[in-house]
């Protein structure tokens, strides 16, 4: 895992963006398309605003979730809300690929075998990822992937249903899908961070975060978040 440190959240967001262009193009050429698993945050949504400004080859860019609150469609608390709003009012993306999490719908887990074949047709069986894109809770969680619940034993599915957490299910990315990632890019900014980067940094496995594979990650931290890793 390589870590860089940048001022604060903006640098780490704009930095970020620039990366995942860089990515794109590289995969685009090599593989004929991009396909980039982005999650929830307001330093994500700034990386998005970023990155409709870089030069994105969009015409063969796939972006799918990485997770996703189970509410109906148009809810504030959907991530997809604010991807919209990101990159798709933004970037000149195609709107059909833009995959969203189904978690409007009456069957959530029939939705997430439906959305497991959707990422299936568009990234191969059993499906790779060029990118993830995930965050850093400071309880240790990445993805909708939370200490305690069920789903962070899933492995024989890609997508799966959580209990509640935050008053909400989540749909979510386990860890065989993302661990096959080709690369990680991590985002950690704020103070309240700081530990859990530390555990992340030395793969604890006690954190749902430190099960993620860690040969093609990089994190990108602000200062706040960085502030532990000179003195552990």
């Amino acid at each position: 895992m390589k870590i860089e440190v940048f001022d604060d959240a903006d640098a780490v967001a704009r930095e970020a963006a620039k990366f995942i262009a860089a990515e794109a193009r590289a995969a685009v050429a090599a593989r004929g398309r991009f396909v980039m698993a982005v999650s929830g945050g307001h330093t994500p949504w700034q990386m998005l605003r970023a990155l409709a400004d870089e030069a994105v080859p969009w015409e063969s860019v796939h972006v799918v979730q990485v997770d996703e609150r189970i509410a109906p469609a148009g809810d504030p608390d959907r991530n997809l809300m604010h991807l919209r709003e990101s990159l798709l009012e933004r970037a000149p993306l195609p709107v059909e690929q833009l995959y969203a999490m189904p978690a409007e719908a009456d069957d959530v887990e029939a939705a997430a075998r439906s959305y497991a074949r959707t990422l299936e047709r568009i990234a191969g069986t059993p499906p790779v990822l060029d990118l993830a894109h995930l965050g850093l809770g400071p309880d240790g969680h990445t993805a909708s992937l939370v200490p305690g619940d069920p789903v962070v034993n899933a492995t024989d599915r890609d997508v799966a249903l959580t209990r509640l957490y935050q008053n909400r299910r989540r749909m979510t990315l386990t860890y065989p899908m993302l661990n096959r990632s080709r690369r990680i890019l991590w985002l950690v900014t704020g103070a309240e961070k700081a530990k859990m980067l530390i555990r992340l940094r030395d793969a604890d496995i006690s954190i749902p975060a430190g099960r993620i594979r860690q040969e093609q990650a990089l994190v990108m931290a602000d200062r706040a978040a960085a502030a532990k890793l000179g003195t552990n």
